[in-house]
């Protein structure tokens, strides 16, 4: 059984309003953290005290890439599982592709061919550093996200789409308001595993000179030579950031009643 993480607020509010209410918390604690916690950092000993800005700084930008390229990534994942899911030929062997090409290669490799290869193959494509990596970690979550999200349509009765289109309602209609709403709802727990995994992939950014926490701590430890308390501050903020992160798909969850337990 999932415990409730805000244990303080009021028993008698329905599951809806305490999950929304725990989302809100979560989130303001987030922001907080991300724009004050340069301020306990500067607190500390040397090398972290004067380097807490740059700390800070390196966090947002990574908070900032997981949330941009999530969101695409599950725009792309939805029109990948409906296109490996389509009667149709071409955008069923499109989908399969794209999946197969991106599951099948390195993340690493995928930011290195957004940055360098693609500009050198179509000229008009020079993109930022920041906007390659977010371009690279999309269509990557975007292939994983389209067979939980696969899994998830597969996994809703058929006798309900039967019984909507025996309603009069049309196969759009049908999806959008029967079939998507359930397989989001069972896709959920691992679509969130996934963001979860994006936020740690992102640190792979600053191999194309992303200025993101873990290349931060790089440029710290490579200038003071003091590697253990570098990283393991670097490791600490990731750490925040993940929990925060399991903490709002937890209330994201109870919303949703994902385990249909009312």
């Amino acid at each position: 059984m999932r415990t409730e993480p805000f244990t303080l607020l009021p028993a008698g509010w329905s599951r809806e309003r305490r999950s929304a209410v725990s989302i809100a918390i979560v989130l303001v604690g987030l922001i907080g953290f991300l724009w004050l916690m340069a301020i306990p950092l500067s607190w500390m000993p040397e090398p972290i005290g004067s380097s807490a800005v740059q700390f800070a700084e390196g966090a947002r930008v990574t908070v900032a890439l997981t949330l941009v390229s999530g969101a695409i990534g599950l725009v792309l994942g939805v029109l990948a599982a409906l296109g490996k899911l389509s009667p149709y030929r071409v955008p069923r062997h499109v989908a399969g592709f794209y999946i197969w090409v991106i599951r099948g290669t390195p993340l690493l490799v995928q930011v290195l061919f957004v940055f360098l290869a693609l500009p050198a193959m179509v000229p008009s494509l020079q993109l930022s550093d920041f906007y390659s990596a977010v371009v690279a970690l999309a269509f990557n979550s975007g292939a994983y996200n389209a067979e939980a999200i696969r899994g998830g349509i597969l996994a809703v009765p058929h006798g309900q789409t039967n019984a909507a289109r025996s309603l009069g309602l049309t196969p759009m209609q049908t999806f959008r308001y029967i079939v998507f709403p359930q397989s989001l709802r069972i896709a959920l727990p691992p679509l969130v595993n996934n963001v979860v995994s994006l936020l740690k992939d992102s640190s792979l950014a600053y191999v194309i000179g992303v200025v993101e926490l873990s290349n931060i701590g790089n440029r710290i430890q490579a200038a003071t030579f003091e590697p253990i308390p570098v990283f393991i501050t670097v490791a600490l903020i990731y750490l925040v950031l993940t929990t925060v992160m399991t903490q709002i798909s937890g209330a994201i969850e109870r919303r949703l009643d994902v385990d249909q337990r009312c």
